[in-house]
């Protein structure tokens, strides 16, 4: 008798297995598991029963992915599925979404090798509010050795990254395509930089990666931690991006990890735990800590540090932790060698440094007939933005670019830059007679600058780029003004 034989043999009104689940779902649960394991053996005495949790082999992503496949076999009331619609993951271009079904109890026959077997899968919470899902699959086949052979095969690829990286959140390792998708557009000739420090950035993760033979010979852990630190918006998260690309273009592939949160059922401490244990099973590896300052906190910052550099082997694990505040990291997280043995600092970029970033946007918009954009527009935007981090400076010219899209015809109007009203002077003496002038720290320092700079060259005010570029760094450094007053 074959194992499809058994699976669909003539069934009382409803099977053994779904009665007990809905009748224990609904009831005091004590162990979901148990129940599940007692009513399968009664209903198929003649089959071998393995039970595996999805979290470590999903047969049905594995199936999904082309290696086996599966079909429903039971009847529609003794499933329990929640009917959802998928939205598209975006509007353009990505259709209306779809309706799909999350399973929360079914049965399925899977062929894989020309062999059968019954799956059956069930979910359950067997405690109070805040304990985990148990999402676990019961195999049932004709032989232990079909089992195992399945199990072996399909947990291989559940554990393995396919165009993926590992994401921790809420408790659990997700694997994210979308972020690998994202990071394929990391490179680093996109991250302006100083020429020196993206250098060192670069040789040390891969010395690093390149030196365990070197580690071992002098006897010293394989490990290493560094940190990027320094304002918003000055480059560390592109920096991680472009590594993570890199990374994953070398042959073997050094594979990401990346945390979003200590935040779990199981507390901090859990957390900590689930994360380098994946990471030591995955080294060498990547391991991305972003805003350290805020997953690190004061609580769990023992524990931490005990992972980090207790008893247990970290070998070929690369960590990499970002923060805007390095005043508020622990003493033993940032000073201390072998833990984060590197830290660089990413400053507001430098006038030169803004002028290749403006070179970047000039690039990027040379296909573009609608905007002139001139060498010599680069220097004089770097000269009226500094203090300016790289996220002001490409803010300030989205602002700009979709203001003279707005307007379509290329006009933007002349304004005064210390009133914003349209004269493009001030109406008498040095500065702007306006009631409604807004002044802000350093503004008329900035205003006299940009009255320099178009005396040196008059030209410059007769590009419809530099008037809106002005105006909406004018805007910007008011908004700077605002949050060191409030700062202080």
């Amino acid at each position: 008798m074959t194992v499809s034989s058994i699976a669909n043999r003539p069934h009382p009104s409803q099977d053994e297995t779904s009665r007990a689940y809905f009748e224990h779902s609904s009831g005091i649960r004590i162990n979901t598991d148990a129940v599940i394991v007692e009513a399968l053996r009664a209903e198929y005495p003649e089959l071998h029963l393995s039970v595996v949790p999805r979290s470590s082999c999903n047969l049905f992503a594995y199936s999904a992915a082309g290696h086996a496949s599966i079909a429903p076999i039971d009847k529609e009331k003794d499933r329990l599925t929640w009917r959802t619609f998928v939205p598209p993951a975006s509007r353009l271009g990505d259709g209306r979404g779809a309706l799909g079904d999350i399973v929360k109890f079914g049965k399925y026959l899977l062929d894989w090798q020309g062999k059968e077997y019954v799956v059956c899968f069930a979910e359950g919470r067997d405690g109070g509010e805040g304990y985990p899902q148990i999402r676990n699959q019961y195999i049932l086949s004709a032989s232990v050795e079909a089992t195992s052979r399945l199990l072996f095969e399909a947990g291989v690829w559940t554990n393995e990254l396919h165009n993926e990286i590992w994401v921790y959140d809420d408790g659990f390792w997700e694997k994210d395509a979308s972020l690998w998708q994202s990071v394929q557009k990391s490179h680093w000739e996109d991250v302006i930089l100083d020429k020196e420090m993206k250098k060192a950035i670069i040789k040390d993760v891969e010395n690093f990666f390149d030196s365990k033979e070197t580690y071992e010979k002098l006897r010293v852990p394989w490990k290493r931690g560094i940190i990027y630190y320094g304002p918003p918006g000055n480059g560390k998260t592109i920096s991680i991006k472009a590594m993570m690309n890199q990374l994953y273009r070398r042959n073997p592939a050094v594979p990401t990890l990346y945390v979003k949160t200590l935040s779990s059922f199981g507390g901090p401490e859990y957390s900590i735990n689930e994360i380098f244990t994946l990471a030591r099973r995955t080294a060498p590896c990547y391991l991305v800590f972003e805003d350290l300052d805020s997953i690190v906190t004061d609580n769990v910052r023992s524990y931490f540090l005990n992972a980090v550099d207790g008893i247990s082997k970290n070998d070929g694990i690369l960590m990499i932790g970002s923060t805007n505040h390095l005043d508020r990291l622990d003493p033993g997280i940032a000073k201390r060698p072998s833990r984060f043995d590197r830290k660089y600092f990413f400053p507001n970029p430098n006038f030169e440094e803004r002028t290749k970033y403006m070179k970047y946007w000039q690039k990027k918009l040379e296909d573009n007939s609608d905007v002139d954009f001139p060498d010599k527009l680069c220097p004089a935007i770097a000269k009226i933005t500094p203090h300016f981090s790289f996220a002001y400076l490409q803010e300030a010219m989205v602002a700009s670019l979709l203001a003279i899209a707005r307007d379509g015809d290329g006009y933007s109007e002349r304004v005064c830059l210390e009133c914003m009203e349209p004269h493009a002077k001030p109406a008498s003496g040095r500065s702007c007679e306006s009631d409604s002038k807004r002044p802000f720290s350093g503004l008329y320092d900035w205003v006299w600058e940009v009255r320099r700079l178009e005396e040196e060259d008059p030209d410059l005010d007769n590009y419809v780029l530099w008037r809106e570029v002005k105006k909406q760094v004018r805007l910007l450094k008011e908004e700077i003004g605002e949050e060191k007053a409030v700062r202080r």
